[in-house]
Order: structure tokens, then C-alpha cells, then sequence
């Protein structure tokens, strides 16, 4: 099969969250098990030519977007260590300028996006590549499903599936101003959605129309797609829609590439420690106390966070019990985004001064060596549609303490200690999982995984029994291999 993957971020090109991890590793697996899977992501100013060595393949390509024409140029390289090739769209006015994401005019982004998802559309025309599946991914890419089916230079238009990473962020923006922009009629383009009372309200909703348009629409972990179709808060106003399109859609849990997130090899971290030798596990925990200034008392376990410092991420629920969090251990975060956030957690930096670290930047190696260098990874999340953090944490011998939510209940298995005869005692599970988005619930999932640490025969073999979990790509990619061939052949 062909496949062209869809993606506003991909590592290492660019990435900012879990949409890059898995636009960088899904296809390589996918090419790994015999298909032609393709890459497209937009050139933006921050990607060097000379750096991933670029080569041009197509130049001045015009793309009209309503009454504007503009000319793309179409770069090629291979993902780094793989043979999946990396189709990159260049254009000066709407993707090559400023970052990924941190343009001040929202309209501009959604402008940005609307554009690269058209551009898209011209790769197979002036490629001669025709895939067989469109993969669009997020908001970002899903109006490629709309524009598709505007497309008249298609015989047979190839399938789209829709992947939903982050119901959270949906490609919102006032429905008339879309529509001058697009220079599209709002009768015309309700038409393809079969129409029904009150759909939009004054808003133009990106992933709407990729849920509405698409062939088949997945999202990130099994439990996640029970959530959207049974519970309003995680359906975040699109119910109705999952619902109407509930025979077309399901969950498919994402994997780590373990080419990339493996601490026997990993460049980043000092001390390289396997499942079979946990030893070094304790000498990278040592040193990030010691590079970090934080206390070196061996009983004081290191609570990491590296993460989108956002509502979502259950940051305000941290900073509630921060003060309960530094009796036991100390606290290391690491991250970027909303300002509040960010400023009081520097405030509580400030008050519990040599025990809680706080990074506001995106920092890979110190990601790395905060994986490695933890013993708990606190992750209580208000919702998760997967999470690659709690896997990469278990891959690195850090016990997770997260909410029952989304791909967190997926892949996190309560952790339970249960004693034998002769004092013997078997261990199950492979984190904590606590319910209830409260400072109490948290507490005590904190103070559990707590007196299991200071019990160093139990920890040893909790810290086995994690690191011993497949997360691998290559189980979610025959998923995907399988979802591929029932879109095209029904």
C-alpha cells in the first residue's frame, strides 16, 4: 500500500509533543513491515537545508487558496536512519516563517495549516506519487479531507484516514471569515457533511470536518476512543459527531520507538543500564542529585515531569500538594507552556529551594537524563488520549503515578504487592493509577508508591518488572497495517 503521512511535526526535523515522537516512528515501523509509506511535513524557517540534507525536487508549484495563488517548493530527504522518504513544503508566506506554532495571530495559524493541508493535495501530480491513503494527523492536516473532496482532477480519490491526537486543540476560528478566506460557499461545503440543525454555531471547526469528511477516523489508545464516545468531557463538544461516525472509528495505541528511547545505548544519559543489570539505574539517579543540587540522601526518591505545562497535564493538581510532594522527595520539571503555570511553578521553586527544580525550555538530553535519573514520573492528567511519557518512563525504570484516564489506563497496570507464606512477596502491576481529580486521591497514590521505594528487595524487582513491558512500534503498526487495507478494500 501507499501511504502518504500527513504531519505538522516530525522528529527530529521539528517536534514539540507526542504528534512529533509519532510521526518520526510510526512510519519507519510501517516501512519495516513491507509498506510504501511516505512522509509530508511543512518546511518551516527553523529546518536547514544542509542540516538534514534537503535536496529540492520540485520548484514553483502554484497553490490557490481562494482568490490567492501562491508557488511552493517541494524538498525530499530520507528520515534519519531509515529509508522513508520526506517530502517538506516550502512557502514563504504561510509555512516558512516563524515557528511552529508560536505565530501571535491565531488566524494566521489556522491560515498556515488550511494552506499546507492544500498543498498537500499537489505532491502526487507533480511527484507521480498517488497514495492509496491520505494519513492526516490532528487539526493540523485535517482539512486535507475537505479540500479532497473539492479536488475534480481525481478519477479515484484515494482513501483519508483521520488520526486524533489531541481533541483538545481543534482548528477553531469564526466560520464567515474561513469562508471569505477559502472563497467557498457555506452551503457547498455543508453539503458534503450532510446537514444537521445547528452543527457549527459561528465556528469553522477543523477537526470536525476532518471526523464529518474523513473515511475512517482513530484515535491514540482504545480507552480514549471508549472516553469520547461515552463521556461529554472528553468528547470536548463533538459528541454528537463521534457518535455518528462510531462505525468508522476506534482507538489504536501509539508505541515508543525503541531505536530512539533505549537506555542500554541512549547518548544522552551518563550511565547505560539494561533490565537484566539495573545497577547504573541508581548511579544516574545520583547524578542528577548531584548536577542538579538537589539533596543526595539516597531515601529522598526523585519525582520527575517533563511535559506540556498545560490544564491538561494536571499541573494545577502538582502545584495543590508540591508542599506534601517535598517531605518525601525531591521534584524536577521540565517544560513549556501556559505562562500561570509556569510562573508559580517557579514560585515554588523559589519557596522549596533545593528541593524542587524547575526548567522552563524544551531540553532533550536533560529529558533524557530526568527519565533516567527519577524514580517516580507523576503524570495525573485531567484527560490523555495516549501518552508516550508514562511507556518512556517504564522503558527507563521510573515508576509512573498517573491518572485512570485515556492511554494511561492502557498501559499502566496498578502496582499491588501481596504477601506469600515465609514472608515471600509477589509484585503486580507496573505503576500507580489513582482515580478522581483530587489533592487526596493524589496523596495517597504518592505516599503508596513512597513506602514501596524505601523497601529496596521490593523496588528492585518493581523497577524489572516495568522496564520489562513492549511498547515497541511493531504491534500498533500491524494495527494500522490492518485498519490501511479494511479502508481501501470496503
Amino acid at each position: 500500500m501507499k501511504i502518504l503521512f500527513a504531519s505538522a511535526e516530525v522528529n527530529p526535523f521539528l517536534k514539540v509533543g507526542g504528534l512529533g515522537d509519532v510521526a518520526g516512528s510510526l512510519p519507519k515501523y510501517l516501512a519495516k513491515i513491507g509498506e510504501d509509506v511516505r512522509i509530508v511535513m511543512p518546511k518551516y524557517e527553523a529546518i536547514k537545508s544542509e542540516q538534514y540534507s534537503l535536496k529540492l525536487v520540485s520548484k514553483d508549484i502554484p497553490v490557490e487558496i481562494g482568490d490567492d495563488k501562491e508557488l511552493i517548493n517541494i524538498y525530499q530527504t530520507l528520515l534519519p536512519g531509515t529509508k522513508v522518504i520526506v517530502y517538506l513544503i516550502e512557502n514563504k508566506k504561510y509555512i516558512s516563517q516563524g515557528d511552529i506554532y508560536g505565530i501571535n495571530d491565531e488566524f494566521k495559524l489556522i491560515q498556515r495549516f488550511l494552506f499546507f493541508s492544500k498543498a498537500i493535495l499537489e505532491i502526487p501530480f507533480v511527484l507521480n506519487y498517488f497514495p492509496d491513503i491520505f494519513h492526516v494527523n490532528d487539526w493540523h492536516t485535517a482539512s486535507l479531507c475537505l479540500f479532497l473532496r473539492l479536488d475534480k482532477r481525481y478519477k479515484e480519490k484515494p482513501k483519508v484516514l483521520f488520526t486524533i491526537h489531541n481533541l483538545a486543540m481543534q482548528g477553531k476560528w469564526n466560520w464567515q471569515e474561513v469562508m471569505n478566506f477559502l472563497r467557498l460557499n457555506g452551503d457547498e461545503v455543508f453539503s458534503l457533511k450532510e446537514k444537521t440543525p445547528g452543527q457549527f454555531g459561528l465556528d469553522f471547526n477543523i477537526i470536525q470536518q476532518g471526523i464529518l469528511l474523513a473515511d475512517f477516523i482513530n484515535t491514540v489508545s482504545p480507552n480514549y476512543a471508549l472516553e469520547i464516545l461515552s463521556k461529554p468531557y472528553f468528547s470536548r463538544g463533538l459528541q454528537e459527531y463521534f457518535l455518528k461516525r462510531k462505525q468508522d472509528f476506534c482507538g489504536i495505541l501509539n508505541g515508543l520507538d525503541y531505536d530512539v528511547f533505549n537506555p542500554q545505548t541512549d547518548p544522552f544519559i551518563p550511565y547505560h543500564y539494561s533490565v537484566k543489570n539495573i545497577k547504573n539505574k541508581k548511579k544516574n539517579v545520583f547524578f542528577l542529585k548531584q548536577k542538579l543540587g538537589l539533596s543526595e540522601n539516597r531515601k529522598r526518591p526523585v519525582f520527575g515531569i517533563v511535559s506540556r505545562l498545560t490544564f491538561q497535564k494536571g499541573i494545577d493538581l502538582i502545584l495543590k500538594v508540591i508542599d506534601k510532594i517535598v517531605l518525601l522527595g525531591d521534584v524536577v520539571v521540565l517544560g513549556k507552556g501556559e505562562r500561570e503555570l509556569e510562573n508559580l511553578l517557579k514560585k515554588a521553586e523559589k519557596k522549596h529551594s533545593g528541593k524542587v527544580k524547575v526548567f522552563i525550555e524544551f531540553n532533550p538530553k536533560l529529558a533524557q537524563e530526568i527519565y533516567a535519573g527519577s524514580n517516580f514520573f507523576l503524570i495525573p492528567s485531567k484527560f490523555e488520549p495516549c501518552g508516550l511519557s508514562q511507556m518512556i518512563a517504564m522503558r527507563y525504570g521510573s515508576c509512573p503515578i498517573a491518572r485512570a484516564v485515556g492511554g494511561l489506563k492502557d498501559t499502566i497496570k496498578p502496582l499491588r504487592i501481596r504477601s506469600l507464606f515465609l514472608g515471600l512477596k509477589t509484585i503486580q502491576g507496573t505503576g500507580i493509577i489513582f482515580r478522581g481529580y483530587t489533592p487526596n486521591k493524589f496523596i495517597k497514590a504518592l505516599n503508596y508508591g513512597f513506602n514501596c521505594f524505601q523497601n529496596k528487595h521490593i523496588w528492585g524487582k518493581v523497577v524489572k518488572k516495568m522496564m520489562s513491558q513492549d511498547f515497541s512500534w511493531c504491534k500498533s503498526a500491524k494495527e494500522y497495517q490492518k485498519l490501511y487495507k479494511r479502508i481501501i478494500t470496503r
